[in-house]
């Protein structure tokens, strides 16, 4: 049940996103999509995945939002603009979009099911990703982390050595 309550959710906050009419609506209904999205993954056991869509969508809206607020115009992007071009054009290349989309989805025959869910999706998800090489990215992960502190650290207006 709850599932079909975050799809629904997540749907009509992606259609609220080209419904109301400023940037700044607009960023957190697309926000909370995709916190229905990320809810969605942890409710299929999906918790890497699922953690990941909310922490990395969480930050990326707050900057977008920052940036409203610094840049446009209008304070903050509460002020009523225009969020579609073209509505007519653009409703009919969406509704043909869903259409041929819905046709696949119904009209393919889709494999039946063959043996069970791995016992931990992630681990499983990891290895279909990366295969035998997840170490070795892992382990560039962290240095490619070193490297941008490193890089943040001797790129400051005082340098390495402060008084």
């Amino acid at each position: 049940m709850l599932f079909w309550v975050l799809a629904v959710a997540s749907v009509g906050f992606g259609v609220t996103v080209f419904v109301v009419d400023s940037m700044a609506r607009a960023t957190f209904a697309l926000l909370a999509s995709f916190l229905c999205v990320g809810l969605t993954f942890l409710l299929i056991d999906l918790a890497y995945l699922g953690v990941l869509t909310i922490l990395m969508m969480v930050m990326e809206m707050m900057i977008m939002a920052v940036f409203m607020i610094m840049f446009m115009m209008n304070p903050a992007g509460l002020m009523p603009m225009t969020m579609v071009h073209n509505n007519r054009g653009s409703a009919l290349i969406a509704g043909a979009v869903f259409a041929a989309l819905a046709a696949g989805a119904l009209l393919t025959p889709w494999p039946e099911r063959r043996g069970a869910p791995p016992a931990d999706p992630t681990h499983a998800l990891g290895l279909a990703i990366m295969g035998p090489q997840m170490l070795v990215m892992i382990v560039l992960g962290v240095a490619i982390l070193a490297t941008m502190i490193a890089a943040v650290v001797l790129a400051t207006h005082r340098g390495r050595y402060d008084a």
